[in-house]
């Protein structure tokens, strides 16, 4: 019988977004909303010191979100939204902060994240564990930057 996290341990607390996957529906939306405000303060930063906070996030990532998983019982439980903080993140590197590209890049995060065009599914589907929550995730995000990049470009 899987269990419900425990908001009071720190690895459940941040894979599930602060809170923010608990969200009876659309927990990965939940989560990508709450990825917003560390993008804007990341984005503040010199871009080194944003890849510091990507690679951060992304390196964390497996372990938070397979020790959560494991904690819970539940393969890639709905509320572990810590891999879409990492895609969020990867979709928003070197994207000036507006709202315009806070709302493009969150629409096109959130429509790969949930379509999953090859290879995301396949993805989703063959690698377990705590790299395969992340993986899709980080691929959407990789569609997502090539997608708010080609629209910058032409803007």
């Amino acid at each position: 019988m899987p269990v419900k996290p425990d908001m009071r341990n720190p690895v459940h607390f941040l894979a599930f977004g602060f809170g923010s996957g608990l969200s009876p529906k659309a927990p990965g939306t939940m989560g990508t909303v709450a990825a917003l405000p560390i993008w804007y303060v990341a984005a503040q930063l010199p871009l080194m010191g944003y890849l510091v906070v990507l690679l951060l996030v992304i390196a964390v990532g497996p372990w938070l979100c397979g020790k959560t998983s494991r904690d819970l019982g539940v393969h890639d439980h709905g509320g572990i939204v810590w891999d879409e903080f990492a895609g969020f993140l990867l979709t928003m590197l070197l994207v000036p902060v507006s709202i315009a590209t806070a709302l493009l890049g969150f629409a096109l995060f959130r429509l790969f994240d949930i379509v999953k065009p090859w290879p995301i599914g396949w993805l989703d589907r063959h690698i377990h564990g705590g790299t395969g929550i992340m993986v899709d995730d980080l691929v959407a995000g990789l569609y997502a930057a090539i997608c708010i990049q080609t629209v910058l470009w032409w803007w």
